[in-house]
């Protein structure tokens, strides 16, 4: 049974930092692109960052360039997203999820893309 459960969620103020993780079970992680996403009220789903799961390369949006990292542990099959400097509109819910397309294409198309999701994980930015 394919699982990822994200986990790091919660309430933080502007400029501070949060830790989230995504725990996979149930496929074979290397052969997988994991990305993390997110969502907030009435917009789309967006990309934030993406890792490789056969080479450990990434890939970001914009938007979190410098602020966001990405790593994989795929022993653990764990990823992590540490995210700094955090702003208002980052207020969304995140999802971890995996693909078998590669992240440079998967980060901008995760509806399509997306073999599996997570449940996602609520993150709160405010004063």
């Amino acid at each position: 049974q394919v699982q990822l459960v994200e986990s790091g969620g919660g309430l933080v103020q502007p400029v501070g930092s949060l830790r989230l993780s995504c725990t996979a079970s149930g496929f074979i992680f290397d052969n997988y692109a994991i990305g993390w996403f997110r969502q907030a009220p009435g917009k789309e789903r967006e990309g934030v960052q993406c890792i490789s799961g056969s080479d450990g390369s990434t890939n970001y949006a914009d938007s979190v360039k410098g602020r966001f990292t990405i790593s994989s542990n795929n022993s653990k099959m764990t990823v992590n997203l540490q995210m700094n400097n955090l702003k208002l509109e980052e207020t969304a819910v995140y999802y971890c999820a995996a693909s078998q397309f590669y992240c440079s294409a998967y980060i901008n198309l995760p509806r399509r893309l997306t073999n599996y999701w997570g449940l996602g994980t609520q993150v709160t930015v405010s004063s």
